[in-house]
């Protein structure tokens, strides 16, 4: 697992590191330079004969930037370093580094005013941006806002050194203004900032910088962070046994679809196949049943009494209990409706049911103000609402949520004692421990209707399949993601429907199992470096 943390967990680490460990500051530096200076590079070769431009802040940042000159200096780029600020103003391991970049033949220009500095512009063919970093709080203003905006108005790339100027690094808003990297080396772990928009899509093309830091200290800091890599989807995901049969691999029961809403149904239970399930029924109303049983084929159908709406009745609540010796997980929502009889059935169901539950859209939005019911509920549980379900069911506003989603999700998984997977960009899950798991995998054109619906038949999927919850879901939504992101290679984003996603489910599987994702750095936004 990449652990994630915040701009004040990693200052944590860094005096952890230098208190306790041992390692100077001065080595950290020296260690942060070196990597940002090898990924330019890899990545911009060669450097050789290349005019590149550092503009340093007068703290750290700056000091890293100091480093990342002097080495790409050594493999025969044109550096130019120009300081915001007076060098007197530089102190700590950042003046060490300022004058041992001076020794080693370096020139050092100090900007004290912006329009006379701006009468002589550099050219270049990468700018550096060491200004500011993670340590930034409160508005960018004055001398570093005019640098930041002129950075943004060159044609050329800039790389951010540890995070883009600007960014704040722990909810990705703006402090006023931000650097729009091409591609941002970070130190050590991903900020939580990085993660969420429009700060992610400032960063670029993201690379963390392995600084080999000890679990011990991980296990001082403590962020409960994290993003699930390939490898770790690969080792969940369930194993496959040779002499296997249709029962071995699991047996999901779908109550879903109304009139109108036959697609999610669909969607959601040729998913659960997809996933490597054995078997499905979809429970739906029985004046569907003739449109279901021609629209899907490998997926058995249960017709139930349904509303004069055409959903499905809680009279339904009564003819049910041998699907449910049947199956292995229940998985409850996709176009279920929200008619009060339906609403009822939901509830009534909860009730009733004692297996693993996987609860999505209309039956979250049929449980609003059921938080007891759903925390008493005698077996696993996994939600996957979007914001306004989540709204809905814990009686908060979109906003309030969309400001504090991680919180939000850490504490709503905590008090339900479920697993709660809050769909979005990223998509964040959270298990009752308080343990937070973002996904990054996805793109754009999942933005469809029916993309849930797939998720869902994963999740409960992969639940059958014997995957404990948690890992359920962060595989099902991973896997998920992939499935998008291929099919958006082969079909673009634009026209990209929820079952394109669907058929790249299987070719997802077989990608995680036979490679590595992040080697592909137009699949996964970020990529380690060692």
């Amino acid at each position: 697992m990449e652990v994630v943390v915040t701009a004040d967990e990693m200052r944590r680490i860094d005096r952890i590191m230098i208190d306790e460990i041992g390692i100077p500051g001065i080595v950290l530096m020296e260690n942060a330079g070196l990597k940002t200076a090898q990924a330019i590079a890899q990545y911009y070769a060669p450097v050789s004969g290349k005019a590149i431009v550092i503009l340093c802040g007068k703290g750290n940042n700056g000091g890293e930037g100091f480093v990342v000159g002097r080495h790409l200096a050594a493999m025969g780029a044109r550096v130019q370093i120009f300081l915001l600020g007076d060098k007197d103003a530089v102190a700590g391991d950042a003046k060490v580094n300022l004058e041992i970049a001076q020794a080693s033949g370096l020139t050092i220009q100090e900007i004290l005013d912006w329009m006379e500095f701006s009468s002589s512009l550099p050219q270049a063919d990468i700018f550096v941006d060491a200004l500011l970093g993670t340590g930034v709080k409160g508005e960018v203003k004055g001398l570093y806002r005019l640098a930041i905006e002129w950075l943004n108005s060159q044609r050329v790339p800039i790389v951010a050194i540890d995070a883009p100027s600007g960014v704040n690094n722990d909810d990705g808003n703006l402090l006023g203004v931000g650097v729009r990297a091409e591609m941002t080396v970070t130190m050590g772990n991903i900020k939580t900032g990085m993660l969420f928009y429009p700060g992610r899509a400032y960063g670029g093309r993201l690379l963390v910088a392995d600084l080999n830091i000890p679990s011990s200290v991980y296990q001082k800091v403590n962020s409960q962070k994290f993003i699930a890599t390939t490898e770790d989807v690969r080792r969940m995901l369930p194993q496959r046994r040779p002499n296997g049969y249709k029962n071995t691999f699991g047996k999901v029961l779908l109550f879903a679809g109304s009139t109108g809403l036959t697609g999610a149904a669909a969607l959601s239970s040729m998913s659960v196949l997809k996933s490597g399930a054995g078997m499905a029924i979809l429970a739906l109303p029985k004046s569907l049943n003739a449109i279901m049983e021609g629209k899907i084929t490998e997926v058995m159908t249960a017709p139930l009494p349904e509303t004069n709406a055409g959903s499905i009745s809680v009279s339904a609540i009564g003819s049910i209990d041998k699907l449910m010796d049947w199956c292995h997980v229940i998985a409850i929502g996709p176009g279920l409706s929200t008619h009060p009889e339906t609403s009822r059935f939901v509830v009534q169901l909860l009730k009733k049911a004692n297996k693993p539950l996987v609860i999505d859209a209309d039956g979250i939005n049929n449980l609003s103000g059921e938080i007891e019911l759903i925390r008493q509920y005698p077996a696993d549980v996994i939600l996957t609402p979007h914001v306004g379900e989540l709204a809905r069911l814990i009686q908060k506003s979109n906003e309030e949520i969309l400001q504090n989603r991680v919180q939000i999700v850490r504490e709503w998984a905590t008090i339900l004692g479920k697993v709660l997977l809050l769909k979005g960009v990223p998509t964040i899950i959270g298990d009752p421990r308080g343990n937070i798991y973002f996904n990054l995998t996805a793109n754009s054109g999942m933005a469809t209707a029916g993309c849930g619906d797939v998720l869902t038949g994963i999740i409960a999927g992969f639940l059958a399949q014997g995957m404990p919850p948690l890992e359920a879901a962060v595989a099902g939504a991973f896997v998920h993601g992939l499935a998008g992101d291929l099919a958006k290679e082969s079909l673009g984003e634009r026209g990209m429907i929820a079952s394109d996603i669907q058929n790249h489910v299987p070719a997802a599987l077989q990608t995680i199992e036979r490679g590595n994702v992040e080697e592909d750095t137009k699949r996964t936004p970020f990529r380690r470096l060692f």
